[in-house]
């Protein structure tokens, strides 16, 4: 792809989405609209990617983008044809060719993509289009055809003069350009009477001279879908989320319930995992082999490794290894990580803190800022008192610990190996190992009974 440049129209005011954020940055599952044809384009190959934008947006999507991108900015909304003549000092005098897709069209599919720049090589074409038949036009340009089925331009909506909702061939506005005779034409585009210029004007330009435009059309209509409101991004990510399911169910995960069910576009899903009803699964997340997520649950930005369960529990910014089971109604909140085999029981909160393998806590209670070690078992009701109002202090619980019910761990203090806790405990001094902790506040009072 070393003779492919990518270049992604984002410029548009996005007015009818009616938000302070521009139209390109609202996310579709999980990903903001701008990255769906960028990311498209480094799955192709296409090394060199040029983001057009408005002097408004520019700062927020460079700041979303960073710097793997090249940016240019149309001073003036004046269409499509403007905008990508924006990029003339950049691109005139390549070899190569360009392909030219929209910020705000994020279900076109790789395939037809590699489908329509394989055929403009095969073709020597100068400019190649992709189009789809639809059953009634509305707001889509008509493609028109010479009799022997040569794309001779473009009919916006607005200038057709019959039923914008007869059956039609359609632009669905992903170009293919030889660079060298883009730049010989993209000056004979006309303004229309609202003094914008539209890509839309170069195939009847290139007709008129002889030149070779081809369509190239698509079987799946939904790929054609943009988005101008906030209704249309709906619909968009309804169609996108429903592709991921079946993607990810066709990889080997069984989705009992697709309707109910939210998977992110960049998240990652391992063989034989069941995903139950009412689950969201968000973010970056990355989801074991032969686990068990929901129903109920969700899972922001965290790991879990293979053969973990989340029931009706929710899990941020966190970790799980492998054999890990929590909930129902627990919550991981960012900067949790359970070890292989520990076991959360419901109604438990986990904040900053590490259980090591094989910790049990099987019923309510909040672990924030602190250690809880291999074989420890948690009782009923213990929380770790981790906040005196101006600062957060750590709690270390050590291996094989035994903690009582309703046991109140005022940090920062150390729960030594083997040590307990008796219920009611309100351990505000460290509790040397196997030894036993009783009381308001807590008092050694001997071995620990358990392990002697």
């Amino acid at each position: 792809m070393d003779q492919w440049t990518g270049v992604v129209l984002a410029a548009g005011d996005g007015t009818r989405m009616k938000s302070r954020l521009s139209k390109v940055l609202h996310r579709i599952c999980g990903k903001p609209m701008v990255r769906y044809p960028l990311d498209l384009m480094a799955q192709l190959g296409i090394q060199r990617r040029i983001v057009v934008v408005s002097p408004s947006n520019r700062g927020p999507v460079q700041e979303e983008l960073g710097d793997d991108v090249e940016y240019i900015t149309q001073p003036e909304a004046k269409g499509t044809g403007d905008a990508i003549a924006q990029t003339r000092g950049l691109l005139e005098g390549l070899k190569g060719r360009l392909l030219v897709m929209a910020a705000d069209a994020p279900l076109v599919r790789a395939d037809s993509v590699k489908t329509l720049m394989s055929k403009h090589i095969k073709s020597a074409a100068d400019m190649t289009l992709l189009t789809c038949r639809l059953p009634s036009a509305g707001d889509f340009g008509r493609v028109v055809r010479d009799p022997q089925g040569h794309v001779t331009g473009i009919v916006e909506a607005a200038d057709w003069s019959g039923d914008i909702h007869d059956a039609a061939e359609v632009n669905g506005s992903v170009y293919c350009f030889d660079n060298a005779w883009l730049w010989a034409n993209i000056e004979q585009v006309g303004a229309s009477p609202k003094g914008e210029r539209y890509i839309t004007a170069l195939p009847a330009i290139g007709a008129a001279s002889g030149a070779n435009i081809l369509g190239v059309e698509v079987g799946d209509p939904s790929e054609l879908m943009g988005v101008n409101n906030r209704v249309q991004l709906s619909e968009v990510e309804a169609v996108l989320r429903r592709r991921i399911c079946e993607e990810w169910m066709l990889a080997g995960v069984t989705i009992a319930d697709p309707a109910t069910v939210y998977i992110d576009a960049d998240v990652t899903i391992g063989q034989d995992t069941i995903i139950l009803p009412n689950t969201m699964i968000t973010g970056r997340s990355v989801i074991g082999e032969q686990c068990e997520i929901g129903p109920g649950s969700v899972i922001k930005d965290s790991v879990l490794g293979n053969r973990c369960k989340a029931v009706a529990s929710v899990l941020e910014e966190s970790t799980m290894e492998d054999d890990v089971d929590i909930g129902p109604f627990s919550h991981l909140r960012p900067g949790a990580y359970l070890e292989s085999n520990v076991h959360l029981g419901n109604f438990v909160e986990v904040k900053e803190s590490r259980f090591h393998t094989g910790a049990v806590m099987g019923h309510f209670g909040y672990v924030g800022d602190a250690s809880i070690g291999p074989g420890v078992n948690v009782g009923a009701g213990m929380i770790t008192c981790n906040y005196d109002g101006k600062d957060k202090h750590r709690t270390i619980i050590g291996e094989g610990a035994f903690i009582g019910c309703d046991t109140m761990l005022v940090a920062p203090v150390t729960v030594g190996a083997g040590a307990a806790t008796g219920a009611g405990a309100v351990v505000t001094k460290d509790i040397p190992p196997d030894r036993l902790a009783v009381g308001v506040p807590a008092r050694i009072t001997g071995s620990n009974p358990i392990t002697k």
